[in-house]
């Protein structure tokens, strides 16, 4: 008996298990994400993202004890090497993007390492600590080169999240601020077997680096049908100005084949969770710290202009808001710039892509999915 055809198989793996973890769960009917045991909504603003960091590296939350000497030894490894900083500021002056300076500044920090090709569990350990402590300082320090300014060294009595906005802004922001951004971190943590952790996860397979796998984990985030559209959700916001234009706005993209960026999920076929969360950051970032609602309240009136819109035009598709809408109205609000936000949505996926460096090494098995030759067959070399 002949097996399925090529058009009957799936494309890209869809719907194919590829591997077993303990790191996250996405229930895309129900919207329900699962980090570590608990759903999202347990997690995001209630603990820190070095507590949820420790959460998938560890399978469980840290005592108060281990909490502490966490967060103390991620904030004494902040600092970039000379010749990483160095390499972000050409990057700089050459006009590489934040994302992919961050990968290419990612694989210089092998060359800090005793042991770059270490992959005992300890070392995974102390890896992806290093990894998730300077990500954002690799950040802050391109988005200052590019501004023309030198970076700004970071404090080690300062929450990650905290010391990210200092090194940018030069003064300690806002409480809020701060939380804001750490809950933003912890909502992005980890999300299924997505494109980039399933990259970083056939480098790990290999038994090659954690920092190999994650740079490769950063590259596969860089594709834009991966990394998202943050950007152009706050580009489309600011385009549409006002609630009254936003349906003959949203109708005349429809019309003209474009997609409605925010909206619409590989996986979620109601509203995204991580929206839910985001909504809930972006409207506290309005009111509290710029003291200006104005783009969240456009964002809400769009946001059901569009659902209405989608079900009247692409009914049966659920295309329900996605994590990228209220991405782009929490970084704006902390006066982030569109270009930084997928490397900044890198500096909070590090830490479960890490986490599945960690459980690949453990699992220590190869990973090589089989192929279906569909070229042709019985060509000769003519004399």
């Amino acid at each position: 008996m002949s097996g399925p055809t090529s058009d009957t198989k799936p494309r890209g793996l869809d719907g194919v298990v590829a591997a077993q973890t303990r790191m996250s769960h996405v229930d895309g009917q129900n919207g329900v994400l699962i980090i570590g045991g608990y759903e999202l909504k347990e997690l995001a603003g209630k603990v820190t993202f070095e507590e949820a960091s420790y959460l998938l590296w560890k399978g469980r939350l840290p005592s108060a004890e281990e909490k502490e000497e966490l967060t103390r030894a991620i904030a004494l490894q902040r600092a970039l090497p000379e010749s990483t900083l160095e390499m972000v500021r050409d990057a700089a002056k050459k006009g590489a993007p934040p994302i992919d300076t961050l990968r290419m500044a990612c694989a210089t920090l092998s060359l800090d390492l005793k042991n770059p090709s270490d992959i005992s569990p300890g070392a995974d350990f102390d890896n992806a600590k290093m990894l998730v402590a300077r990500f954002p300082t690799i950040v802050a320090a391109h988005t200052r080169f590019t501004a023309g300014l030198e970076p700004i060294a970071p404090r080690t009595d300062l929450s990650l999240a905290a010391n990210f906005l200092y090194m940018v802004f030069g003064k300690e922001p806002d409480p809020i601020a701060a939380k804001a951004l750490d809950t933003y971190w912890v909502t992005v943590i980890d999300h299924g077997m997505n494109a980039s952790t399933f990259a970083g996860r056939v480098i790990a397979s290999t038994r090659s680096d954690m920092v190999s796998a994650v740079t490769g984990a950063i590259g596969a985030l860089k594709g834009p049908l991966h990394g998202g559209a943050p950007g152009p959700v706050l580009d489309m916001l600011l385009d549409i100005k006002t609630a009254d234009n936003a349906e003959p706005w949203v109708r005349n993209e429809l019309t003209a084949g474009r997609r409605i960026m925010g909206f619409g999920h590989r996986v979620y076929k109601v509203r995204d969770p991580r929206a839910e969360v985001l909504s809930a950051v972006a409207e506290e970032m309005g009111g509290a710290v710029l003291n200006d609602k104005h783009l969240f309240d456009l964002a809400r009136e769009v946001e059901r202009t569009v659902l209405r819109v989608l079900d009247d035009v692409k009914p049966g598709r659920n295309l329900k808001t996605n994590v990228e809408f209220y991405t782009a109205l929490v970084l704006q609000s902390l006066g982030l710039k569109p270009a930084s936000f997928v490397a900044l949505f890198a500096c909070g996926r590090a830490a479960g892509w890490a986490a599945h460096v960690i459980e690949q090494h453990a699992e220590d098995h190869l990973i090589r999915p089989m192929s279906e030759y569909i070229g042709p067959r019985g060509l000769t070399i003519g004399k």
